[in-house]
């Protein structure tokens, strides 16, 4: 693994609460970067995760919102930017399937104008949101955004098709704000395949299972591995923007 000198840095991660966001506000704090952590208000988990990172020797603080409602998401992108004093990096994390279990592409039944709105508020319009909200804050650190995509926005059928949708917008959406933003911040996105996290999606042991098989690595991504190639994108990666990386080792082949 790269390691990174980030003391005197700062970046904000939404939905870091669990997951692939806390694997990566733990990773920054480790190389000494200052975190705001953000989660839903009312999650347990988000303050159990400050605790966590701080225990650990790192810098870390809370930054509770709801990125799927406007308003509150730039209002607590505005106060996270305000207590850490400058903002190097917002990684677009938060997002959510919209439902508990896999609904296939001939489900159309299943397909709910409640299911659209809840997906697209939080997956796609909240990353315009946050990336908008601090964007004058990045222009002036020189900083970079990394967004969470997913295979399932890259053609490949994810929890839902209104799911995949939204994660489709979340790879145009990193092209366009990367030219939006050039020259000063740099905007890219991973694209994890399956991932063993405390994902909202329940999915079988047979599925489980055969993402494995299916996959050259013979493995699930782990959120740390999701982690590193955010920081990298973040950190490092000078010359990259705009790009979608897929992390799924090698299932998508």
């Amino acid at each position: 693994m790269i390691s990174y000198d980030l003391n005197g840095k700062t970046a904000l991660v939404t939905g870091a609460a669990s997951g692939i966001g806390f694997a990566t506000a733990q990773m920054l704090a480790k190389f000494g970067a200052t975190v705001a952590v953000n989660f839903l208000p009312g999650d347990a988990r988000g303050a159990e995760a400050v605790d966590k990172l701080i225990d650990a020797g790192g810098k870390a603080i809370a930054a509770p919102g709801s990125v799927g409602e406007a308003g509150e998401a730039e209002s607590m992108v505005r106060q996270a930017i305000a207590d850490l004093g400058r903002l190097d990096l917002l990684v677009n994390n938060a997002g959510t399937p919209g439902t508990r279990r896999k609904i296939q592409p001939a489900e159309l039944d299943l397909i709910t104008e409640e299911l659209w709105d809840q997906v697209l508020e939080v997956n796609l319009r909240g990353v315009f949101r946050c990336s908008k909200a601090a964007a004058p804050a990045l222009k002036e650190a020189g900083g970079a955004i990394v967004n969470t995509a997913s295979i399932a926005g890259l053609g490949y059928a994810g929890s839902s098709l209104a799911y995949g949708a939204t994660k489709a917008g979340v790879v145009n959406l990193t092209q366009n704000l990367a030219r939006g933003l050039a020259p000063q911040v740099r905007v890219n996105a991973v694209a994890p395949g399956a991932v063993d996290s405390s994902w909202m999606v329940e999915w079988t042991n047979q599925e489980r299972q055969s993402s494995i098989e299916h996959a050259l690595l013979k493995r699930r991504c782990t959120p740390e591995d999701l982690a590193e190639v955010i920081v990298f994108l973040g950190f490092g990666a000078a010359m990259v923007t705009g790009q979608t990386i897929t992390v799924d080792g090698g299932l998508t082949l």
